[in-house]
């Protein structure tokens, strides 16, 4: 009878094993084959949940790197620190075979209960070890401290090898996948913000910007810090690519970063980076924008926006040529050529005490102030021949238009308060309402010297005359787009997206007031 039972528990146990094996190894998402585990686990153990966790040494805690339960709430947090003392014990006296620990076990694994909120409840322990090395834990979970029996410890020690490959498989995955990111981010980096195109010409080096021009020839073969100074869109990274491009770190990165698009909270560590475990969620360390920037240039656009603390950290990069993650314990040389951009009065702002004067003596070594588009008319034709071939070939306009005659000295009379990025915005709208016209730039008629844009009556108003009714207006306005867009509704050139409204909605109105419309051949 004893022989029989015995060879029933062998065969279960088998059963046990091929079936645990099947399901660890059934994914390389760890998450994804603990659950399947978990679903087969509860009709042999008494369990609530289980999940896998590794001893992390560098964060001095255990890290859980899957979970699977019906209740999140019954586990601790994703990283559990252990104090120093309880970390020196469980090293000196490591587990090598599966246990069951509760809040009554001896200590210091008594503490580590408590740290792993088991309160009333028991882990069932399985060390995962290959050689000489704990790789990690897998531990179950019940809901009562008394529920797991010897039988349970057997079960489990027969599984040890399976769980250990599939945990040692999802590390190395991990690890994979984790440097395939930090590769495909560098290449997405390198080409939309690292490299601007190189064939881009600073349009006007014959021009309004020849003075400029001269400036970045100086200095460009050099090492020195740059500092450029001008309005919004005047053309600041326009002028920073340049220098790049013109200097020893050619062949490296040129890293972009705006300043005051990045959240305070999270500026030291995207720029200086931070190691593994400096802060809740920094589970990898993380190189940041100066360290990727190495043997390159950075370009840091808005430096006015920077708050204190980076202040202070940009200081010393400046002085010593080395960085200091957020976390670390020490300096790390980069070898790079700094850019700074700021369209604000970073002199006034250190008399205010909102910019350090000593960061504003080490940037203002070689200030280049980029003049606005007002006091270099003379770049206007230009700029807009262009900005036409530029947007005409983005939005796969065959034939460019041409611009009738005098529109050329409208757009050099008006002061553009938007500088150049205002000009480029102008070309897009004109290119979208007529490109299939002439470009006659009618909407520079609206606006004042000041660039204020006025209001605009619909054709056949008078504004001087006595208010019409409401639904004469809106017709009107509808008849005028329409005629802008020679009848065409939907579409980035109809009449819809001119009046931003739904082509669904636009037709809804046209019928409710008896608005013909079709196409105009």
């Amino acid at each position: 009878m004893r022989r029989e039972l015995r060879w029933q528990e062998m065969i279960r146990k088998d059963d046990f094993f091929k079936e645990t094996t099947l399901r660890i190894c059934g994914s390389l998402q760890i998450a994804t084959a603990l659950a399947d585990v978990f679903d087969y686990f509860k009709h042999q153990f008494p369990i609530i949940g289980m999940c896998l966790s590794i001893r992390d040494d560098d964060l001095g805690a255990i890290r859980r790197i899957a979970l699977a339960t019906d209740n999140q709430k019954e586990f601790p947090e994703e990283i559990v620190a252990v104090p120093k003392e309880i970390w020196a014990q469980i090293q000196a006296v490591p587990i090598r075979e599966p246990l069951i620990i509760t809040t009554e076990f001896n200590k210091p694994h008594s503490d580590l209960a408590v740290l792993l909120k088991l309160e009333d409840k028991a882990d069932l322990i399985l060390p995962l070890w290959i050689d000489a090395n704990l790789c990690g834990i897998l531990a179950l979970r019940a809901g009562n401290k008394d529920q797991f029996t010897k039988r349970h410890l057997e079960l489990l020690t027969s599984i040890r090898r399976p769980v250990t490959i599939a945990l040692v498989n999802a590390l190395a995955h991990e690890r994979i996948k984790r440097t395939s990111e930090l590769l495909a981010e560098d290449n997405r980096l390198l080409r939309k913000e690292f490299y601007l195109s190189a064939a881009d010409e600073v349009i006007g080096q014959d021009g309004g910007m020849s003075n400029v021009m001269q400036m970045v020839k100086q200095v460009a073969s050099l090492n020195n810090t740059v500092l450029l100074l001008g309005e919004t869109g005047t053309g600041k990274e326009l002028i920073a690519n340049a220098i790049h491009f013109s200097s020893a770190y050619k062949d490296g990165p040129f890293i972009k970063v705006n300043c005051g698009a990045i959240p305070e909270h999270l500026v030291d560590s995207e720029l200086f980076g931070h190691e593994k475990g400096a802060f809740t969620g920094a589970v990898t360390e993380k190189r940041g924008r100066f360290e990727r920037a190495n043997r390159g240039t950075i370009f840091l656009d808005e430096i006015g926006e920077l708050p204190a603390q980076a202040q202070i950290r940009l200081l010393r990069v400046l002085q010593n040529r080395e960085i200091e993650r957020v976390g670390g314990q020490r300096a790390v040389p980069i070898d790079i050529r700094v850019i700074a951009a700021t369209h604000r009065n970073l002199e006034n702002m250190v008399q205010e005490n909102r910019f350090r004067e000593d960061l504003w003596f080490r940037l203002n070594v070689f200030p280049l102030i980029i003049p606005p588009l007002r006091q270099r008319k003379e770049d206007i034709p230009a700029l807009a021949v262009h900005f036409i071939n530029k947007k005409a070939k983005e939005m796969g306009i065959k034939n460019i238009p041409a611009i009738v005659p005098g529109a050329l000295e409208q757009l050099m009379q008006y002061r553009w308060p938007g500088n150049v990025r205002e000009l480029e915005n102008m070309v897009e709208r004109e290119l979208i309402i007529q490109r299939d016209g002439l470009l006659t730039f009618a909407s520079l008629a609206k606006t004042d010297a000041l660039g204020i844009t006025k209001p605009c009556p619909p054709d056949g108003f008078n504004i001087a005359a006595e208010p019409l009714p409401l639904n004469d207006v809106v017709v009107a306005h509808i008849e005028r787009a329409l005629k802008l867009t020679k009848g065409r509704i939907s579409g980035p050139d109809g009449a819809a997206a001119l009046l931003r409204v739904n082509p669904s909605t636009l037709r809804a109105r046209m019928k409710k007031h008896g608005i013909r419309y079709g196409r105009v051949q």
